[in-house]
C-alpha cells in the first residue's frame, strides 16, 4: 500500500458520507474471476468461447495463436501507446474470427457450464452485500457481455444493482453472432467508454465516492465518466509477473494485492464503507 494515512483517510470519508453516496467500478476477468486455481489458468470471458460445441479446431488453433498478444499487453518495459495498436489488432482478429465461426446464443449458457472460469473466494459476500445496500455495481470489461451476464447468473449474483459495460454480440433472428456491436473495447480504452457509456447512467448520478477495482493499468481510468468524484478509492489485483510489474501497481493503485485469489480486502473495504459507526480498517 502507497501512502497508507492518505488511503485511511479516503475511507474515512468515504465511510463519514454513507452507502448513498458510494458507486463501485470493477473489471470483470481476473478481477471479479480468479486468475488461477489448483496451478492452473482460470478462463476468461473469451477463453470461456474456447469450446467445441461453439467453435471447430481450426478455429481453437488461430485464436490460440493470438495468445502471443497477452504478454505485450502485460509488459512493463512498453508504454500504453505501444501497446494500443496491437491490443486493438489482437481484440479485433479474435471478434472476426468467432464471427466466423457462426456462434450460437442458446449454447452460450452450456459453454458457461462446461468452463474452468471462477468468481474469486468470498464474490457472494461482495455481489450480495453491495445490492443490500443498494449501491450500484458497474462492471467495465473488456470481455463477452453476453459471457460475463451469463457467469454471473449461474452464479445466483446478477442483482439489479449490476450494470455491464462490455463487447455484447450481436445475433440475427435465429440466433447466430453476425457482429459485435458498437464501440470495441479492449484493457486501453476503457476511458473513452467510461466518458461515452458510464457517464449516462442514471443509478450513478449523484454517487461521487469510488472503489475501483482492477487487474490492469489501464482500469484506473474506468471512474473517469463519474461527474465530480470526490473520493476514489482503488484496488489492484496483481496476479502475473509479480516482481517486473510490482513497483509500477504501487505507484498507481491505493491498493495491491499480489497473486490473492479472494476479495477478502474489497469485501472488507465495502463493508467499511456502508458501516455508518467509526472502523478500524487495517491492510496488512
Amino acid at each position: 500500500m502507497r501512502e497508507r494515512s492518505r488511503v485511511e483517510e479516503t475511507i474515512y470519508a468515504m465511510q463519514r458520507a454513507g452507502a448513498g453516496s458510494l458507486q463501485v467500478i470493477s473489471d470483470f476477468d481476473m478481477t471479479l474471476t480468479r486468475f488461477a486455481h489448483n496451478g492452473k489458468r482460470v478462463a476468461t470471458t473469451h477463453n470461456i468461447l474456447d469450446n467445441r460445441l461453439l467453435i471447430n479446431e481450426d478455429c481453437t488453433k488461430k485464436v490460440s495463436l493470438l495468445n502471443i498478444y497477452y504478454p505485450i499487453e502485460i509488459d512493463a518495459s512498453r508504454s500504453v501507446e505501444e501497446k494500443l495498436p496491437l491490443m486493438v489488432e489482437w481484440w479485433t482478429k479474435v471478434h472476426e474470427l468467432l464471427i466466423q465461426q457462426k456462434i450460437r446464443k442458446d449454447l452460450l449458457a452450456q459453454a458457461v457450464r462446461e468452463s474452468s472460469t471462477m468468481l474469486r473466494d468470498g464474490y457472494k459476500v461482495f455481489f450480495d452485500g453491495l445490492a443490500e445496500h443498494q449501491v450500484p455495481l458497474l462492471i467495465f470489461s473488456a470481455g463477452v457481455g453476453d459471457v460475463l451476464e451469463e457467469v454471473i447468473r449461474q452464479n445466483h449474483v446478477f442483482h439489479p444493482n449490476v450494470h455491464i459495460i462490455s463487447n455484447y454480440m450481436d445475433f440475427d433472428h435465429t440466433g447466430v453472432l453476425r457482429a459485435f456491436k458498437g464501440q470495441l473495447i479492449h484493457t486501453f480504452n476503457k476511458r473513452e467508454g467510461a466518458l461515452s457509456h458510464a457517464a449516462g447512467l442514471r443509478e450513478l448520478q449523484g454517487r461521487p465516492n469510488v472503489l475501483l477495482l482492477g487487474d490492469s493499468l489501464g482500469d484506473l481510468t474506468m471512474a473517469d465518466g463519474v461527474s465530480e468524484p470526490q473520493n476514489v478509492l482503488t484496488i489492484g489485483f496483481l496476479n502475473d509477473q509479480v516482481e517486473e510489474r510490482k513497483e509500477t501497481y504501487i505507484n498507481s493503485f491505493d491498493i495491491v494485492l499480489v497473486k490473492d485469489e479472494t476479495m477478502d480486502v474489497p469485501n472488507c473495504s465495502s463493508t467499511t464503507l456502508n458501516s455508518h459507526g467509526p472502523t478500524l480498517v487495517s491492510y496488512n
